[in-house]
C-alpha cells in the first residue's frame, strides 16, 4: 500500500466520520453549530401573494438573512437537511429521537393536556440536535419521510436549531419535562436508559408530579456558543415573556408571537421591564402584519443588549396555563438580524415607529 494511497484512504475516512455526524445541516447538507428558518407567510403587504413555503436562513456560518433558493416543503431546505438525519436512522438502535407537537402531524385532535411546545430529539453518543418549531402537525412520522403539511402555509413560522454535544441532552431532557411535551413518536435505546432517563420518562408518557413552575438551565452548543433555555410548567401562571423573560434578563423586549383578534395580550408596562407587541414585520423585499405570523420570539428594544430568543408559546390568555419555553441568547449576529426587521410596534399607549 503506497504512502499517499494511505493518506488519501485516512482523509476519505475523516470525511465520512465528519459528515455522518449528527448536527444541524445547512442546505449543502453539512454540518453548522446552529440554524434559524423564518418561513414566511403567504400574504404579504403590497407583494404578489407567495406560495406560503419561502423562506429566509441564518445560521453560523452567515453575516445576514438570506432568501432560500430552496421551499420549506424540499429535502434541500434546511429543514429536510437537518431531519433527513432522521428518517434515515430511525431505525438504528445508536441513536435515539423524539417528536413532540401539541397539534401531531395526521390528526386534527388538539389537546391542551399537553405545552404548547413543538420540537425534534436526534443524538448518539457524541452529539445530536435540538430543533424548536412553531409548525403545526409537523414533521410526519419517520416511516412518512420528510414533508411540510399544506396547513403550515398560510402564517410565518420560524425554527432554530442548536447541535449539542452528548452530555447537553441531560440538560435538555431536564428541561422537557417542565415543557410536557405531547410526544407522538419517539425512540430511546436501552443504551441510554441510564443518563437519559428523563426523556425515557416523557417518552413513556410519564408524568413527575414535582414539578416546580420554572426552569433556568445554560446550555453549551457543540461549537461553545451559549443558550439560556426558560421552561415553564402549568403551575407559571403567566405570560412567560412578560412575567419571567424579561424580568430575568432585565431589558425591554418587543415580542413576536400569533396576535389572532381577541385573544391576544396587549403590551405591558406593569412590571420593571416591559414587554411590547410588535405589529409589523418589514424586510427590503417585503413585509408583512403579526396576526399573519405563527413564529414565536422576542428581541431587546435596545441595541445595547442583544437579547434575542425563540420558542413556542404565544402572549395570550389562554397560554398563560400551557407550559412552554424560549431558547435565548446574546449572539449580535442574530439578534441584529431580528431587531432590524421590526417595522412597528405597540407600546403600552400608542404605536411606535
Amino acid at each position: 500500500m503506497s504512502r499517499m494511497y494511505l493518506i488519501s484512504l485516512l482523509s476519505l475516512s475523516a470525511f465520512f466520520l465528519v459528515s455522518c455526524e449528527i448536527s444541524c445541516r445547512n442546505e449543502d447538507g453539512d454540518p453548522v453549530d446552529w440554524f434559524i428558518v423564518y418561513k414566511l407567510p403567504k400574504y404579504k403587504i403590497n407583494e404578489t401573494d407567495g406560495t406560503g413555503l419561502e423562506y429566509l436562513y441564518l445560521d453560523s456560518k452567515s453575516q445576514e438573512w438570506q432568501l432560500s433558493k430552496f421551499l420549506t416543503n424540499m429535502t434541500h431546505s434546511a429543514l429536510g437537511q437537518v431531519l433527513q438525519q432522521l428518517y434515515q436512522s430511525y431505525k438504528s438502535n445508536s441513536t435515539g429521537y423524539m417528536m413532540y407537537n401539541d397539534e401531531p402531524p395526521g390528526t386534527k385532535n388538539y389537546t391542551t393536556n399537553y405545552g404548547h411546545t413543538k420540537g425534534v430529539l436526534l443524538f448518539d453518543k457524541l452529539q445530536g440536535f435540538w430543533l424548536i418549531h412553531s409548525v403545526p402537525h409537523f414533521p410526519p412520522f419517520p416511516g412518512d419521510g420528510f414533508g411540510y403539511p399544506d396547513t403550515g402555509k398560510l402564517y410565518g413560522q420560524t425554527a432554530i436549531c442548536v447541535t449539542y454535544n452528548h452530555l447537553q441532552f441531560k440538560k435538555i431532557a431536564a428541561q422537557l419535562l417542565y415543557y410536557n411535551p405531547n410526544v407522538y413518536n419517539c425512540s430511546i435505546p436501552d443504551i441510554y436508559q441510564e443518563d437519559l432517563w428523563s426523556l425515557c420518562t416523557i417518552c413513556q408518557g410519564k408524568k413527575f408530579p414535582w414539578i416546580d413552575p420554572t426552569r433556568l438551565a445554560v446550555l453549551k452548543s457543540a461549537k461553545g456558543e451559549l443558550f439560556l433555555n426558560f421552561a415553564k410548567s402549568k403551575y407559571f401562571v403567566d405570560d412567560i415573556i412578560t412575567g419571567w423573560i424579561s424580568q430575568i434578563l432585565e431589558v425591554d423586549l418587543l415580542s413576536e408571537t400569533w396576535q389572532p383578534k381577541g385573544k391576544e395580550l396587549p403590551s405591558n408596562c406593569s412590571l420593571p421591564w416591559h414587554v411590547y407587541n410588535i405589529k409589523q414585520i418589514a424586510l427590503p423585499y417585503l413585509s408583512f402584519y403579526s396576526h399573519y405570523d405563527h413564529s414565536k420570539w422576542c428581541v431587546s428594544n435596545m441595541y445595547a443588549f442583544t437579547w434575542i430568543c425563540i420558542g413556542d408559546l404565544n402572549r395570550n390568555p389562554g397560554q398563560k396555563w400551557r407550559s412552554g419555553g424560549f431558547l435565548c441568547t446574546q449572539n449580535k449576529l442574530i439578534f441584529k438580524q431580528f431587531r432590524k426587521i421590526v417595522a412597528y410596534f405597540n407600546d403600552c399607549e400608542m404605536s411606535v415607529y
